[in-house]
Parts: C-alpha cells; sequence; structure tokens
C-alpha cells in the first residue's frame, strides 16, 4: 500500500472528482459512510457519541458523520468550532443538511465548550491532512478538553493538530484511541514520535481513482499481507534439502551462544535446507545439542570469532549476532568482507565493527541487508533530531552504499538502493526484548537462502517476524513472551499468509 503526501491526497480528490466524475459533496458522503459502516461495527448505540468539527472539510466530514450516526439511532451531540465565519462549501452544506434534522452548538469561546464524560464517545473531526501550522488559541482548549477527559476518541482520517507528512509539532494534538484513515494510511502514522496521539489506526476505501493512485509516484510504502503473500514461493514434491537453500551463520562469542541458538532457529524454521552454524569452541555442545539439524562448524578459538569457514558453497552468510568485537574477531570479519561477494545479512556486532572500520563500508558486497536497531545505526551515521530526519539519514545510507537497511523497532523500516522506504505492519510491544534481532537475522537469512532477492527476503523475513511475534503475544502476553516464543510461532505465521 502507497503512502501519499497531504498534496498527493488532494490531488487523487480532485482528479477523482473531476474524472470520475462525483460532485465534491458526494464525495464527502462517501467517505462519512465509509466512516459509519467502520464506526457501527466497533460501537454500540447506548453510550452517547459528541462530534467535535471544524469549519473545513474535515469538519464538514464530522458534520455528515453525525448526521449518518443519527439515523442508525446513535445520540448524537455535535459541536462546531468556531473562530470566524470563514467556513469551506461541503461544510456548509452539510450544516444545512444536518441543521434541518438535529441541532448544532458552535464553541466560540472557552465557556461554550462542554464537559465530556469519561463513558462517552467522542469523533475528532476539527482538522483534517492538510495542517501546516500548530494549533493555538481556542481550539487549543477545545483539544486538551478532548484528551483530559479519559473519554475513547476516534479521529476521522488524522488525529487533529497532527502534520500528515511530518513528526508531531507542539502540543496541542488530539490522543486518539482509534484513527480512521480515509483511502490509505499518512506518513504521521509510521513515525515514532506520533504513536501516542495516532492510536490504532484503520484504512477505508472512499472511492478514490486506483488509477490515479497506482499511478502517482511515492517512495513510502507499507508492507502488508497482500504483498507479502505474493512473494512466497511454492514448495513441490520433488524439492530436497539443497534446493531449499544452503546457508552460513557466522555468530555466538563466548558468554552469548545464546545469540547463535535463536539466529540458527529463526533460520532453520524460516525453511532454509541446510544451515551451518560457525562458532567458537565454547558453542559447540549448547548448539549440537539445541540444534540437531543444523551443522557446526568449530572456529579454532575457544571464546571468539577467529577464522573464516571455507565459504564458496554456500548461498548466503549471515554474520552478527553475539559476535563481539575483539581485535582478532574484526580481522577474521575484514577478510569475509573482501572475500564474499555475494549479498550478506548483517547484524549487531558485526555492524558495531562497520561503525569502528568504516573503510569496510566501501567493500560491503552490493544489496547486502544491515538489520541494525537505533544505537547500532546511530553508530553508523550519526545522531539525529527526529524521526524525519533518521529515515532521511537512512535512505541516504541505503543509496550511497547499495544496501538495504532494515532499522528495527515498531513499524521496522526498509529502506533500498534505489530510494524507497518499506513500513512493516505486523510486530507488537512484546517484542522489545533481548534476543529478538538475532531471530530476524536468522529468518531473513534462511529466507535469502531460498532464492529470494534481497529486498524480498527482508520484507518478506520482517513481516513473518512480526506476525510470529503478533501471534505469541495472542497465547503469551506482550509482558510474558520471550525471543524463543517468536521462533515456536513462525510456523503458524507462514500458515496465516497461506490460508
Amino acid at each position: 500500500m502507497k503512502i501519499l503526501s497531504a498534496k498527493q491526497l488532494r490531488d487523487a480528490d480532485e482528479y477523482t472528482i473531476k474524472n470520475k466524475p462525483v460532485e465534491s459533496i458526494d464525495l464527502m458522503e462517501h467517505a462519512s459512510l465509509a466512516f459509519v459502516n467502520w464506526f457501527v461495527e466497533q460501537f454500540d448505540s447506548t453510550n452517547t457519541i459528541k462530534v467535535f468539527c471544524g469549519t473545513g472539510n474535515n469538519g464538514g466530514d464530522g458534520l455528515a458523520i453525525s448526521r449518518l450516526l443519527s439515523h442508525r439511532g446513535y445520540h448524537v451531540e455535535t459541536f462546531v468550532v468556531r473562530v470566524s465565519e470563514n467556513q469551506s462549501t461541503d461544510f456548509s452544506m452539510n450544516y444545512d443538511r444536518l441543521l434541518k434534522a438535529a441541532s448544532i452548538t458552535e464553541i466560540k469561546s472557552s465557556d461554550h465548550i462542554p464537559t465530556i464524560k469519561k463513558h462517552e464517545i467522542v469523533v475528532d473531526g476539527i482538522f483534517g491532512s492538510g495542517l501546516s501550522r500548530e494549533v493555538g488559541g481556542l481550539f487549543a482548549e477545545v483539544i486538551q478538553t478532548i484528551n483530559q477527559s479519559g473519554a475513547t476518541v476516534v479521529s476521522i482520517d488524522i488525529p487533529s493538530g497532527l502534520f500528515c507528512d511530518a513528526r508531531a509539532q507542539g502540543e496541542n494534538i488530539i490522543i486518539a484511541t482509534q484513527t480512521v484513515s480515509f483511502q490509505l494510511p499518512k506518513l504521521a502514522f509510521f513515525l515514532p514520535s506520533n504513536y501516542q496521539y495516532v492510536g490504532c489506526w484503520h484504512v477505508v476505501d472512499i472511492g478514490l481513482d486506483k488509477g490515479f493512485i497506482a499511478d502517482t509516484i511515492s517512495i513510502y510504502h507499507t508492507l502488508d499481507e497482500s504483498l507479502i503473500k505474493q512473494l512466497l514461493k511454492p514448495k513441490y514434491k520433488n524439492d530436497h534439502k539443497g534446493s531449499n537453500g544452503k546457508a552460513l551463520l557466522i555468530a555466538g562469542s563466548y558468554g552469548k551462544i545464546g545469540a547463535a541458538l535463536l539466529a540458527g532457529k529463526g533460520a532453520l524454521r524460516s525453511g532454509v535446507g541446510l544451515l551451518t552454524i560457525h562458532a567458537p569452541q565454547c558453542g559447540y555442545d549448547i548448539l549440537q545439542t539445541s540444534i540437531p539439524e543444523a551443522m557446526i562448524s568449530p572456529d579454532t578459538s575457544s571464546s571468539y570469532f577467529s577464522e573464516i569457514p571455507g565459504v564458496d558453497h554456500y548461498d548466503v552468510i549471515g554474520v552478527g549476532p553475539g559476535l563481539d568485537t575483539k581485535p582478532q574477531t574484526v580481522k577474521a570479519y575484514t577478510k569475509l568482507m573482501k572475500l564474499v561477494r555475494k549479498p550478506m545479512v548483517i547484524d549487531a556486532d558485526a555492524i558495531n565493527i562497520l561503525s569502528t572500520n568504516p573503510q569496510l563500508l566501501k567493500i560491503l558486497p552490493q544489496n547486502s541487508i544491515l538489520t541494525p536497531h537505533h544505537k547500532e545505526f546511530e553508530r553508523l551515521v550519526g545522531r539525529w533530531s527526529d524521526d524525519t530526519e533518521r529515515i532521511s539519514k537512512q535512505l541516504e545510507f541505503s543509496k550511497r552504499y547499495q544496501v538495504i537497511v532494515a532499522f528495527k523497532g515498531a513499524n521496522t523500516t526498509i529502506s533500498t538502493p534505489q530510494g524507497v522506504i518499506y513500513f512493516n505492519t505486523t510486530g507488537n510491544p512484546g517484542m522489545a526484548k533481548g534476543g529478538n534481532g538475532d531471530v530476524l537475522t536468522g529468518i531473513i537469512t534462511g529466507i535469502l537462502a531460498q532464492g529470494h532477492t534481497p529486498l524480498e527476503a527482508t520484507q518478506l523475513g520482517v513481516y513473518l517476524h512480526g506476525l510470529a511475534g503478533d501471534n505469541a503475544s495472542k497465547v503469551k502476553g506482550v509482558h510474558s513472551m520471550i525471543a524463543s516464543d517468536i521462533v515456536d510461532f513462525i510456523p503458524e505465521g507462514y500458515k496465516n499468509l497461506l490460508n
């Protein structure tokens, strides 16, 4: 699914109105009806609904939603925040339509702001996606009253006060429980600093021209189920272990053999045919006993990676989980980088070594996959002031070194050498535990070995990793789930995608 800018969304509106053709007011009615159809599936008519509207088109949506909910038996109270007589044409038309059937309360001063009870439901239609300046004055007072009420808040298209294409500006922003976005999600939904405002977001189809959207260029996309299902390769009766790929994982050091273990299990559960784990001798018994399906290549060192095993017959090499950064390890890793020209999967200490030895960045195999967390990426590119600058740095890094970067976190962000960004849509807070990154490295390594392109392997691996986490959370709960649970629920994730 594409993510379009506020301007591109306006252009899509205008194109649809002109070419479908459809009147602007009728397109607003379609959007409002789509919102209401979603709303009535979530909330019954026992509670009072308070709808707050501005005087622009988002407010027009709010007025239409008030009317449509009233027709369905909901008790609706409608409020218009008015600081001037300026209002959009479609707002005016919906104002007149609603006024024929119900009363509208105008909020022209602080004294007019109603009391909101905790058990009520607020529908936020004050500002839409076109907002470009911080909210102040009476609007800010209304927003603060809504936020302090403790009521369930559902925002129309985007929480009022939030910028469509950037991080949050100022403090006067609706804190939504749920956000119902029209046609496509907004870039703002995927910026970590905005999470507290967006709540759970949903997309409803409002009838914008799909051909126009398809032809509109955007560097921002989401990873969704329809895309991921297309990436799955079929399995055939005459498949054998060799045809499912041969992968080498170089991982582990004294005290960190668990990282090699988790990565190895992740690779095997991803479906790789043959897996070899190269690890220091201190991990031999642990790995041989815990993962009998994998072959173990013991290093000459008892406690760290110090020598390169034979690498020619492997389809892919993953390196980094629990590796440590000892001088001998850096030396062996440098030799590996000079030797291997196929795309590699690079994680954890293998990324940290790149940070302290930047000359190695120049010999990264093209289309290699780096999977840093926040601090690892900061060591690579330096600090950033906000989420949009971090995304910019990530795009610049991918294009400069011709690699794929999967920046781990909520909505893991994948950047490509071609300058495209993908935001993941699976995963949950229970995955914020040690070891989950090792599992992801193993999954991507195993998928890449099976013949997928590096981008496909990253997309499928990141999505599947999050999906396994979502399935694990349903059984284990977000507080208690651990990285091993992610491994255990990878098979269910595959079944979800295949059904």
